[in-house]
């Protein structure tokens, strides 16, 4: 891949706010809004003008992020990027995280701007083709999410926020309710050994297709000693190239997302390891807009499970954001990114 450096880039960042349509809640807790922090690398153009890249990122507690401290990174980097700091110097000046997935993304936005070509181009990737996505189900009491999927119940995958208790009966009123829709659940870390004993061959016999993070970090082993009647997906305890070798034997599949492993281009660098040691792609999402959403959309060409709804669960959009028809991404504009 090119390394997208230019000489004399400047930076701007900012911190914004969006609304979330109602409440969305997991297992760790709820929200009615999304703060994410948007990169600007501008760099001058034969036209005495300024050529802009964009990158946005969300800062997550459960890694130890703060918007604070995710612009504070970003900002220390301005010198080493006004002296010809590079995208391939990037990856080693930033650990895996939301500010270099910001600061990334960055530099293929700017790079591409100043090529003329689409960043799937100088990726060395095809074209993207349209994708479908799954619709998130918040947290909620196994009637509420019963109604929710009776809402959405014409939408071809939806994913369901789990958290333990009660979380069968969840299933079950989804199920009822939504009965020829494909069905994920994620309880984000909320599970035992013993309720995953319990819930996973009752889920199969539900028709779940996966399960993503029953267990904590860390506590993966316990996987690699029981059946998984259901296929179970890394979130939590994957971020980049270098966490496979901590899971290998416990996961089916490993859920990619840009603000783990701290961009598009240490993104692409997993997918194509995992899928060479034999995991199934998820390609997945904090609750951002569309310019969060378009770099993932390029690692999630020919994913398993595509999981970037967060658009759908916001109020509103950015201008020139990604066209949704119903569940289905059609790609992104060069006016939004890349």
């Amino acid at each position: 891949m090119p390394s997208g450096g230019s000489p004399h880039l400047r930076l701007r960042v900012r911190r914004e706010a969006w609304p979330i349509r109602g409440t969305f809640a997991i297992s760790r807790g709820s929200s009615n809004e999304t703060v994410v922090v948007v990169a600007e690398l501008s760099a001058p153009s034969d036209a005495n003008n300024e050529i802009v890249g964009r990158g946005e990122c969300v800062p997550y507690a459960r890694y130890g992020e703060t918007v604070e401290d995710v612009i504070a990174a970003i900002e220390a980097m301005a010198p080493q990027l006004a002296k010809g700091l590079d995208r391939l110097g990037l990856q080693h000046a930033l650990p895996p995280g939301a500010a270099r997935n910001a600061l990334d993304c960055a530099f293929w936005d700017l790079e591409a701007k100043q090529s003329g070509h689409r960043v799937w181009q100088l990726a060395g990737l095809s074209p993207p083709e349209p994708l479908i996505t799954a619709y998130t189900l918040s947290l909620d009491s196994p009637e509420a999410m019963g109604r929710s999927a009776s809402e959405n119940a014409h939408r071809p995958l939806l994913k369901l926020k789990l958290a333990g208790r009660d979380d069968l009966a969840r299933v079950e009123a989804v199920r009822a309710n939504a009965p020829e829709t494909r069905l994920i659940v994620d309880a984000n870390e909320a599970w035992t050994t013993a309720d995953y004993v319990e819930l996973a061959p009752r889920l199969a016999v539900l028709g779940v297709d996966l399960i993503e993070q029953p267990l904590p970090a860390g506590q993966d082993a316990a996987l690699s000693t029981m059946q998984r009647p259901v296929p179970v997906c890394a979130d939590e305890s994957c971020h980049d190239t270098a966490s496979l070798a901590q899971i290998a034997g416990c996961y089916d599949a490993v859920n990619i997302k840009l603000d783990k492993t701290g961009g598009l281009s240490e993104a692409l660098r997993l997918k194509e390891s995992a899928q060479a040691q034999g995991y199934k792609i998820m390609v997945g999402c904090m609750i951002a807009t569309s310019l969060s959403m378009a770099p993932a959309t390029l690692v999630a060409q020919g994913a398993a499970v595509v999981d970037l709804d967060g658009p759908l669960l916001l109020e509103r959009d950015r201008e020139d954001g990604l066209e949704f028809t119903g569940s289905t991404i059609q790609p992104f504009s060069a006016a939004l990114w890349g």
